[in-house]
This record gives structure tokens, sequence and C-alpha cells, in this order.
């Protein structure tokens, strides 16, 4: 049972996930929460990676295996003695998933997918060589998850086995080992036309919803970083870019400027912020301040309106976003993973938004 979780990271959210396993200190084995990360960390009772978990489970500091008579319990709610412990896990099966969670908390197929993508390609090319990738990447599967791999578990994995097993050999499945089945050239056409019929049906598109379509989208932009001099064009769409905003009454010289001061707690430092000629000068002075309590939480909602309030109130800046037609927009420089493209591009993400916000005020009216 995976569960999701996060950690914050200088005010950035990793995508996590969690599940139970057992660490052993000393002589007495705890049931706890094994914490894997998108970004490759992993917690068990401190942050390791892949690599360390590795060790872990070589010195039996993470335990799939538990002996009889040992003492186990889970923290505040239980504890007992083992008295007939069985485990199916293996240290390589938890590995195995474990550097899966990694792949899918990043939006990359674990290996029961890539293991799809294999059989994808030997439908394509019937090809020997492709017919023994297929083989190569099921057995990357961990052998725990080999069973459930096609997420048919009528036909559990027989198909796949089928495949990857030559023609007059036994199909290798444990439920059956007193009366093995022998593959045939029959029983390969069998697997074959499963998982045709297997991928058209996850190839057939349900129907679009009304609102579903794409706009048609031009080229990226990248706005870099340009200090001095100020610039022209897309580059007045930095943040930096000399516009002054009014906000509650205060009016700054940038966006930076604006933003910077709203993010500390201390009125004398936000006068101060508003007042210096520098964006870079403007970091500076709220970095010796403190932050406004709950700031990562709302700060790309402050953003939002900071930009609101930039191309409403200058509207010859408006026309330059809008012209930016449906481009993704990849925000550079030195900044916060958390805004800049090379991260999560929260920058890029903001101005698409109030770019259509404009749009769509043009069109309403």
């Amino acid at each position: 049972m995976l569960n999701r979780t996060f950690r914050e990271v200088d005010g950035e959210r990793i995508d996590g996930l969690s599940r139970p396993v057992f660490i052993r200190n000393g002589d007495h084995y705890f049931l706890t929460e094994l914490i894997v990360y998108a970004d490759g960390a992993i917690d068990a009772w401190g942050l390791t990676d892949l690599d360390g978990l590795r060790r872990h489970l070589e010195t039996g500091w993470v335990a799939t295996s538990i002996p009889r008579g040992a003492q186990a319990s889970a923290h505040q709610l239980a504890s007992w003695k083992m008295a007939k412990p069985s485990m199916h896990l293996t240290a390589e099966d938890l590995l195995g998933q474990v550097a899966d969670a990694i792949e899918e908390l990043n939006g990359r197929p674990g290996s029961a997918g890539r293991c799809w993508l294999a059989i994808e390609r030997y439908l394509e090319t019937r090809s020997e060589e492709d017919r023994l990738a297929v083989r190569a990447a099921y057995l990357a599967v961990p052998e725990i998850d080999r069973l459930s791999a096609l997420g048919d578990m009528d036909h559990k994995d027989v198909p796949l086995l089928t495949l990857i097993t030559e023609p007059g050999e036994p199909l290798p499945v444990k439920w059956r080992p007193e009366r093995p089945l022998i593959v045939t050239e029959d029983a390969r056409e069998w697997a074959i036309a499963y998982f045709e019929e297997a991928l058209s049906r996850q190839s057939t598109p349900r129907p679009a919803p009304a609102d579903d379509t794409e706009p048609a989208e031009t080229a990226s932009i990248t706005l870099y970083e340009v200090v001095r001099p100020p610039g022209s064009g897309v580059v007045a769409l930095r943040n930096e870019h000399p516009a002054e905003i009014e906000v509650a009454g205060v009016r700054y010289p940038t966006v930076t400027h604006a933003y910077w001061a709203l993010s500390t707690a201390d009125p004398a430092a936000r006068e101060r912020i508003a007042a210096t000629g520098r964006p870079y000068d403007a970091e500076s002075l709220a970095r010796e301040s403190a932050r406004v309590e709950g700031w990562a939480n709302v700060r790309v909602a402050v953003m939002a309106r900071l930009l609101r309030a930039k191309f409403t109130q200058h509207p010859e800046l408006a026309e330059i976003l809008v012209g930016t037609g449906t481009a993704r927009i990849h925000y550079d420089g030195w900044a916060s993973d958390y805004w800049i493209a090379s991260g999560r591009n929260w920058m890029g993400r903001l101005l698409e938004l109030v770019r259509s916000e404009l749009q769509a005020d043009r069109l309403m009216d």
C-alpha cells in the first residue's frame, strides 16, 4: 500500500510515496514507513538514496526477513513476538519497487510500463531482438509484481510468459509445477493476439469534452535575465523590467520590488525595499529580514496578483504579452527553482495564465 506524502525543501514541495517496512534497531524490529521522494531521497529513519537503501538492506537495517522469536512493534500501538514470520518481499523486490516509485513520481514509466513499451515495439517489428527485449523488460520488473504486470488478474502474466518462452519449453509458472504447460506456436500466436487487442483498447480514444480543443502552439519563448540595459520586446515581460505598479495604495518601481517588499514582515524593510533603485537590491534588502509567516504557501498567488497589476496598469506591456500567442514561456535567470524553467517554471506558467486572462477579457468585451 503506497500513500501520498511530501516534504518541503526551501519552501518547495517534493512529492513522495510512503510504504510500510520493518527497520531493525538492535534486536528489535519496528514496523514503520519508508518514504520515497521524487528527487530520489529515501527516508529510512534518516535520508539516503537508492544506493544507501541497498546498503541498509545488506546490513539488515531495513529488514525483508525476520527470525522466529524476534520482538517487533509498531510505535505506541502494539508489540508482539514473531512465532511463524513469513515475508514475501525480497531485498531486490523492494529496491525495484522503490526505483519504480521514483520514476512514477517524476511522470516516467516504471518497470511494468517499460515492459509494455517493449511489447508495443515487438508488435511493430516482430523481430527476435525485440522479443528478447520484452524478456529483459519483464525480468526487470520486481518478481513480486510480475504476476500483475499486465494489470489483468484473469490472465495474470501468462501472455507475457508465453511470448518470452521458446516453443517446446514449459511455461514457467509457479502455480502449476506438477502439470507444466508447453509453449506451442499456436500459444505464441494467442499471446500476440492478446497484446494486439489490449493495445488497441488502450489506444481507442474516448469522446473528447466539448471544450477540449487544444490551440495551435507556436514556438516557445525563453525570457533570459537582462539587468542592464532594461531591454524591450519580450524582455519587458520580466519582473525586473522598469514598469511602476501600484498595489494596495503603495507604488513600486518593478514587480520584483513589490514581491520582495510584500514578502517581509518588517514594515520598515518594506519601505526601504520600495525605495531602493535596483531590483537586485530589493532582494538583498529582503534577505536581511524575516519572511511573512506562511509565505511559501501564498507566494504564487501574490505573484499572480502582481503580474495582473503590471499588465492591467501598462496596456503597452499587455500587448507584448498577448502578442506571444500560445507560446510556452520559459522564465530563466538567477532565482529559486520554484520560479525558473530549470525547475517548476512558475513564473512562465503565471505569465501564460495572465496572458490567457487578457485574451479572455478581450473576447468578452
